[in-house]
């Protein structure tokens, strides 16, 4: 998944590729705002992205698209 996280007073967003299922971003997403404290993701290369909750804009997530590569022929 990718994620898009916007963050107070920063000119430009955090964007990371989650291994996380949608449901479990989801559920990260929602304990880290429950607390209060701090949001902790992991991209798909073992990067940790820590944010505080409370200067957080906006989360945006995005299912990843696959690109082909190649060619292909129409019969």
């Amino acid at each position: 998944m990718e994620v898009k996280i916007g963050v107070q007073y920063a000119p430009r967003e955090l964007v990371l590729e989650s291994k996380l299922s949608p449901k479990d971003l989801s559920d990260t997403i929602d304990q880290a705002v429950k607390d209060g404290g701090v949001l902790r993701l992991e991209d798909d290369k073992g990067r940790q992205v820590i944010v505080p909750v409370d200067k957080i804009a906006y989360i945006e997530t995005a299912a990843t698209n696959v690109r082909s590569v190649g060619f292909t022929v129409d019969k």
